[in-house]
């Protein structure tokens, strides 16, 4: 079945469109440049509204640590314009084209409407942390807007982190407001081989609980690069002067679980983005890929049943959050849902093909009172159910 693709160049014409399928009970595929369309449940929709004609910064101001942009503008746009001051978006979203391939880069508004933030979001926070304000049109073809343009600001109720990680079920996005970091001059990285997950865990857990300010921990497979596997990374960021004083330091109090090698900004910047890009989980075209988040000690049982399926793990945030290649089967699927489940964790199916993601669940059956809270809230934001429905849950 062909899908007519709707990609207006105003907010006005969003919301026309929007208001149109509203009043005739059309569904309606939300997206900005479709990057991640495998990601979650497929969505039964004639009709996809896209925002990748609403591009372009609308407010940069880099000594409030502000930025504005309209929901289809690329993310690489974003990351140009704040490099050349100095800045960055601390979490760190990934570039999914490693995960789910094609040529276009994700857009802004995908981001923060999926909510993706790399491995320093164990120090930083997420992407709704940093979202300072939002417009958006509901079901009603309204533009809603919540938040402001400045760090401190109270402006009723809080709508930013709502639509945040609501995967378009809530409304369009259309522009957003985020908080920026200064980048840090330099980076470092300690590499420490480590016999199996749990021994690499425990190096995580003590470089997370230091003094020195860590701001990525993660746990390579064997075979990744030059570095023999499986491996323990942790990294520092900041002055070049701090950088080597707290590596230096770190290596020392972890001497005792092996030797660290000291990977300097040349092959630390590189080595870090691809573990927030999920490099290292050489996922195939014929992978399924999940997201599983338990706590950190919970990881390498979590591991280990995968490796029985047959999968392949990244384990990023000191092992709080698992990475899994493997088997597209509804059995591989049930081995990673039943191994989160007995972690008391949750799990994301991020990317399948269509017929396995319309026929698992992708994402944890919610306790019956947060979804009936979930419920009253589609209700009052999109009364119709026009907005990508099924797309986080059948029939939700």
């Amino acid at each position: 079945m062909s899908v007519a693709l709707l990609a207006p160049a105003s907010e006005a014409d969003i919301a026309r469109e929007v208001a149109a399928a509203t009043a005739a009970r059309e569904p309606l595929a939300i997206e900005g440049r479709g990057t991640k369309r495998a990601l979650l449940r497929p969505v039964q929709s004639a009709r996809t509204l896209s925002t990748r004609a609403l591009t372009g910064i609308t407010l940069y101001r880099p000594t409030e640590l502000i930025i504005s942009a309209r929901a289809g503008t690329p993310l690489p746009e974003i990351e140009a314009a704040l490099a050349e001051k100095g800045q960055m978006l601390a979490p760190e979203p990934p570039d999914t084209r490693a995960i789910f391939g094609g040529d276009q880069p994700a857009t802004i508004g995908g981001m923060v409407a999926t909510n993706l933030s790399g491995p320093r979001r164990i120090t930083v926070g997420a992407i709704r942390d940093h979202l300072m304000g939002i417009r958006f049109v509901n079901g009603a073809g309204e533009v809603v807007r919540s938040g402001g343009r400045v760090l401190k600001n109270v402006t009723g109720l809080d709508l930013c982190k709502l639509l945040a990680g609501s995967h378009g079920t809530l409304g369009v996005i259309t522009e957003v407001t985020l908080k920026v970091l200064p980048a840090p001059e330099t980076s470092a990285t300690l590499a420490i081989a480590v016999p199996d997950i749990a021994a690499g865990v425990r190096v995580l857990s003590a470089g997370l609980g230091s003094p020195y300010g860590v701001t990525g921990a993660a746990l390579l497979p064997a075979g990744f690069g030059a570095l023999a596997g499986p491996v323990a990374l942790l990294r520092i960021e900041d002055f070049a002067s701090s950088v080597a004083y707290r590596s230096g330091r770190l290596a020392e109090d972890l001497a005792r679980f092996g030797a660290a090698r000291v990977l300097e900004a040349a092959g630390s910047v590189p080595l870090w983005a691809a573990i927030r890009d999920a490099a290292p989980l050489a996922a195939t075209p014929a992978d399924a890929v999940w997201r599983v988040s338990v706590r950190p000690s919970a990881a390498p049982a979590v591991a280990a049943a995968v490796e029985a399926m047959g999968g392949r793990c990244l384990l990023d945030w000191g092992g709080g959050l698992v990475w899994i290649a493997g088997p597209a089967t509804e059995a591989a699927h049930g081995a990673v849902v039943a191994a989160a489940t007995a972690a008391r964790g949750t799990f994301t199916l991020f990317r399948a093909p269509e017929p396995l993601r319309a026929a698992v669940a992708v994402l944890p059956e919610e306790p019956a009172p947060l979804a009936a809270i979930g419920a009253r809230v589609k209700t009052a934001l999109d009364p119709a159910g026009v907005f990508n429905p099924g797309r986080m849950r059948a029939g939700a």
